[in-house]
């Protein structure tokens, strides 16, 4: 798989995500992506328990432990490399977690208007 260029939505590098937890479609701590990344996880996301919550109920359950992928389920406060589409659902339903600009990939835009993504910007 190729990696697209990695860009931020600001035109910079692009910047770390999370590392603890490792988080990307290729699971470099950075909000990566290439064509086949058909989610697009391209925004990255500092999770909130309301977050967590609405992306349960919506059927992508990203709190619960699951030590057969090696994944200890995410917690508020930790940074996450999100589906674009799932981010705009979030948004529009009220709930959308803050974002990390200059570690959202540029891909991003293909899905969310930078001005929602700069609406919910992390400090």
């Amino acid at each position: 798989m190729q990696k697209d260029d990695p860009e931020n939505v600001l035109g910079g590098a692009l910047a770390p995500c999370s590392m603890e937890p490792v988080t990307g479609f290729f699971r470099d701590g950075h909000c990566n992506t290439c064509a086949e990344d058909r989610g697009s996880h391209t925004v990255c996301a500092v999770m909130t328990a309301e977050f967590l919550a609405f992306s349960k109920y919506v059927g992508n359950d990203l709190s619960t432990p699951r030590p057969e992928f090696g994944f200890a389920g995410l917690r508020p406060g930790d940074q996450w490399c999100l589906c674009a589409a799932r981010f705009l659902q979030a948004h529009d339903e009220g709930c959308a977690p803050q974002v990390r600009l200059s570690a959202t990939h540029s891909r991003a835009l293909d899905i969310v208007p930078l001005a929602v993504l700069r609406e919910h910007a992390a400090a």
